[in-house]
């Protein structure tokens, strides 16, 4: 028996279940089944040797574990735990998701004429969903996304009519309850019509601290002209396993701006590709990270330059404590047709421990010979000068540290534009601080 089988195996009865108990249209069946194919034979990427996507990341505690596709109860969560626990405004379009499944009790929507928010689940034979829905992220792009699409069921569907700005930020907030070793797919489908704005928020939070699978997948696609404002919140326990999977493609001038947050799991991968597809396009990927215990982040981040005077911004900013372990991978592409591009990578990481380790690689391959393209990583520990200056001035060592800290994360986090959610993560990045200065001693 082959290893791919036996993880496929490990998978196989939730996924007939799910086939029996959510019957989907005949085309959407077909993508579940080319899914659960792919998956089936390949399985989980636990070889590492020759792996260079997977080089720094052992997935050998994910391939090992038992995770059940079984979608809890949304009766079971209040609108007042959401409020408590994750990123909320009463003025916000919410659609809310408890392990997977989709709640319209506790979901709310704007009204926003001509916005399309509703559950992926319930779209049918859309054809806006048809027509995109894993096109961008098909099924045999990896493990990940096979497992995803052969596990279709609830999801976020948001479509933005032409020449309009959305009245309101859209969150898809997705809540693992307690219970042990629960798997969910969360799916995103996110199309910008021409010269349109939204801002949208993606919201990944655990209520209890059990060990889960979550392997969301997110297409976003933005016509001539469009601005997507986008926001990545993953705030989920230490005993987590999350894979998500981001992929944008964007036509002429249109702006994706992006920033990450993410903090808590055992092991956890944002891996984010933009696809500048037509001259004047723009994207910026931002995001910050917090680690510590044993914890493991993975950042895969990367644009694909294809068309001429497109720019793309990368800038990651990672803190580091106890014996955590994190990965930067950025990758710029610049096809030979992409002239007069702008591209910059940079990462930069705050090391608070000895035991702590980051291994960054940014990149730039480039078969154009009319660019401005630059890169850079830096990694290193609280700066001592920086230390004797405020302590000279009265402040502890320990405060003077924090107020470093603070100040090196809010590069990033002032740039969220959404103040309700910037308060959310500066209030997160606040209370998680101490716990990074106490593993690093």
């Amino acid at each position: 028996m082959t290893l791919a089988t036996a993880r496929g195996e490990k998978y196989s009865a939730d996924f007939e279940a799910l086939t029996r108990s959510r019957p989907v249209p005949e085309w959407m069946a077909e993508l579940r089944q080319r899914g659960w194919e792919h998956f089936d034979s390949i399985g989980f990427p636990t070889a590492r040797r020759g792996n260079e996507l997977w080089k720094y990341t052992n997935l050998a505690a994910l391939g090992d574990g038992a995770f059940v596709f079984q979608q809890g109860d949304p009766g079971n969560v209040s609108i007042e735990e959401l409020r408590q626990r994750a990123p909320w405004s009463d003025d916000w379009s919410t659609l809310v998701f408890i392990d997977g499944r989709y709640s319209e009790t506790l979901s709310q929507i704007a009204p926003d004429a001509g916005v399309e928010i509703s559950n992926l689940g319930d779209a049918g034979d859309n054809g806006s969903v048809r027509d995109h829905l894993a096109r961008h992220a098909p099924a045999d792009e990896s493990a990940f996304t096979a497992l995803n699409t052969a596990f279709l069921a609830d999801g976020g569907y948001v479509r933005i009519p032409d020449n309009h700005e959305a009245a309101s930020p859209i969150q898809l907030l997705f809540m693992i309850t307690p219970g042990a070793s629960r798997a969910t797919y969360p799916r995103t489908l996110v199309i910008a019509g021409a010269n349109s704005r939204a801002e949208v928020i993606e919201s990944y939070v655990s209520l209890g601290d059990e060990s889960g699978f979550t392997s969301p997948v997110a297409e976003y696609v933005l016509d001539s002209g469009a601005g997507i404002e986008h926001y990545r919140v993953l705030v989920e326990n230490e005993e987590s396993f999350h894979i998500g999977t981001t992929r944008v493609y964007q036509s002429d001038n249109s702006t994706f701006n992006s920033v990450s947050f993410a903090l808590g799991p055992k092991i956890g991968r944002n891996d984010i590709h933009t696809m500048l597809d037509a001259p004047g396009a723009e994207c910026t990927l931002n995001g910050l990270y917090l680690t510590t215990n044993d914890q493991h982040m993975d950042n895969h981040i990367s644009t694909t330059h294809a068309k001429p005077h497109g720019t793309s911004h990368q800038f990651y900013k990672g803190v580091l404590s106890g014996n955590s372990r994190a990965v930067f991978s950025g990758r710029v592409l610049v096809e030979k047709d992409a002239q007069k591009t702008q591209a910059y990578q940079k990462d930069l990481n705050l090391v608070l421990s000895h035991g702590a380790e980051i291994d960054t690689k940014p990149s730039l391959e480039i078969y154009a010979d009319d660019v401005q393209c630059a890169h850079g990583a830096t990694a290193g520990h609280t700066d001592p000068e920086a230390l004797f200056y405020m302590q000279a001035r009265g402040i502890d060592e320990k405060t003077a540290q924090a107020m470093l800290m603070r100040g090196f994360a809010a590069e990033i986090v002032d740039d969220i534009g959404v103040q309700v959610l910037q308060d959310y993560v500066h209030d997160v990045t606040e209370k998680t601080i101490p716990s990074l200065q106490a593993a690093a001693d």
